[in-house]
Order: C-alpha cells, then sequence, then structure tokens
C-alpha cells in the first residue's frame, strides 16, 4: 500500500550520495561545528546567519583552508531573520536554488543574554523575543519545509531545544527562555504524530551546558574565576559539553539511515543534567 510504501522508505537522499543540510545559526557555537563536520563528510550546506555575516565569511575561509576550494563551494551562508513569519519561503527558495534541502536542523535560536543585542531592551519585549524567534520561528519554517520535503519524497527535520525546558527545570533561569524550549519539544513531538505515516523524519536534541559563546554571555562571564571552577566542576562528569560533541549528535541525525527508528524522540543530550537537575539547582542555590 501507499502507507506502507511510505513507512519503508529509505532516509533521504541516495545511498553514499551527498545530501543538501540546511541549518539556521551556523556561523557559530554548535551549528558552526555542525557546518564543518557535514562539511567534511561531502555533504552540502546551506547555513543562516543573522549578525554574524563575519563569522559566516571566516567560517567559509576556514573550510577552503581546510578541505580544498571544492568542498568549500559546496557551503553556503544566507542571511535570515528567524523572528520574520515572511522569511521561511524566501530562505528555503534561495537555499534550494541549486539543489533541493534534504534536511533541516533548527539550530538559531536567542538566548537570555543574546536576546538584548535583538530588541535592545528587556521585560514584556524580551519575553516576546524570545518566543517568537526560538519557538514560533522553527514552527514558520517547519511548516514551509514539510509540504516540500513530503512532494520529494521524503527528508529529515532536527529541532535543537534545551535540557532546561525540554526536559528539566531550572528555576533561577528566564522563564520565556525555558518556555520557548519546551515548545520545541512539543513541536517535535506534535509534528512527528502529524508525520507518523509520513517519509519526513522528525528528532529534537536537547543540549545541556554547552561552552558557546551564548553560554558564556548568558552564565559564565558573569562569575568570577574560583566561582567559575566550582560551577563547572558541579555539572555531571565535571565539565562543560563541547559544541563539536553535540553537532556530531546532530550530524548522525542527519545523514544515518538507523536515525529513523528516533523518529519523534527528544533526546536527552546532557550528559545526564536532564536526570539530575539538582546538580546546578542546588550549586546555584548555595552561591
Amino acid at each position: 500500500t501507499a502507507e506502507g510504501a511510505a513507512r519503508a522508505r529509505p532516509a533521504p537522499g541516495p545511498p553514499g550520495g551527498p545530501l543538501h543540510v540546511l541549518l539556521t545559526g551556523g556561523s557559530d557555537g554548535i551549528g558552526l561545528e555542525a557546518v564543518r563536520r557535514l562539511a567534511a563528510l561531502g555533504h552540502r550546506v546551506s547555513f543562516t546567519y543573522r549578525t554574524g555575516k563575519a563569522r559566516a565569511r571566516a567560517l567559509q575561509a576556514g573550510l577552503e583552508r581546510e578541505l580544498g576550494p571544492e568542498a568549500a563551494a559546496r557551503v553556503q551562508g544566507l542571511y535570515y531573520d528567524q523572528g520574520d513569519p515572511e522569511g521561511p519561503e524566501a530562505l528555503l527558495d534561495a537555499a534550494e536554488r541549486h539543489h533541493p534541502v534534504d534536511v533541516l536542523i533548527l539550530n538559531a535560536a536567542l538566548g537570555s543574554a543574546t536576546v538584548a543585542e535583538y530588541t535592545g531592551g528587556g521585560g514584556r519585549a524580551r519575553d516576546e523575543a524570545l518566543m517568537r524567534v526560538n519557538a514560533l520561528g522553527p514552527l514558520w519554517l517547519t511548516e514551509a519545509a514539510v509540504p516540500r520535503m513530503e512532494a520529494r519524497g521524503g527528508g529529515r527535520i532536527i529541532f535543537v531545544s534545551s535540557v532546561g525546558g525540554a526536559t528539566a527545570a531550572f528555576p533561577q533561569y528566564c522563564r520565556a527562555d525555558l518556555m520557548s524550549n519546551a515548545s520545541v519539544a512539543y513541536l517535535t513531538k506534535h509534528l512527528a504524530a502529524e508525520l507518523s505515516h509520513s517519509p519526513v523524519d522528525v528528532f529534537c536534541v536537547a543540549p545541556g551546558a554547552t561552552h558557546t559563546r551564548m553560554f558564556e554571555q548568558s552564565t559564565l562571564q558573569k562569575l568570577s574565576c574560583d566561582a567559575r571552577q566550582g560551577f563547572i566542576g558541579a555539572f555531571p562528569k565535571g565539565r562543560l559539553i563541547q559544541p563539536d560533541e553535540i553537532a556530531a549528535l546532530m550530524c548522525w541525525l542527519a545523514t544515518e539511515a538507523g536515525a529513523r527508528v528516533l523518529h519523534g524522540a527528544v533526546l536527552d543530550a546532557s550528559m545526564g543534567l536532564g536526570v539530575r537537575p539538582g546538580l546546578q539547582t542546588e550549586f546555584a542555590a548555595g552561591t
């Protein structure tokens, strides 16, 4: 039956062939590491940036030095404001000018510190921006992408949330920030349920404390040297997660046929913080 054929259809892209991955927020942190890893594996990558144009250019120049001009030519950076409801169709049109998108990774987000750069203020403007960019933005982009993927016979969507909101509560952090993370985790499950008999696979990765510029700005730079050491030591394994560790998981979900069995899963990638958040919340309460 058509329903059975949809269930049996393999992962997107030709076996062993290159995929085209569209990744939002690719000029820094986890996204940058994912772009580098995907390019090194021979895939085409379209990544987005908003304020990181210089970082995007530096990334592409670095890829040319590391991988050669042919690999670098398969990578393109595109401006995108995830909070603009008119942006998704234009982004997809630009990304698909030469090759259709096989995999969409929704990595871009504002944090409790970086949101100030977006809004120029705090309070309700901050809360609205966090929900608009982090929750509605991924909703709008997936609503535009899914019909295109289904029309071509398949695709994959990978959301990036956070352990804070997706799997655990951290009451000392910004409510709206964690609410937006919870929204992304819910959207993963809702979309996966809708697409149960579709050739489009849906996953979510919920990282723990990852050593990115965003986490540095929101949390680490506020701490003294001794407090920072104690804060990091309280995390599982006594360290922060590195961006390339999360990028490796995202790339596996994007490229491996066996990942299909995780359709609908929200993957706790926190080294155990999601199952024992008190390691962090109790430390914070005692500082």
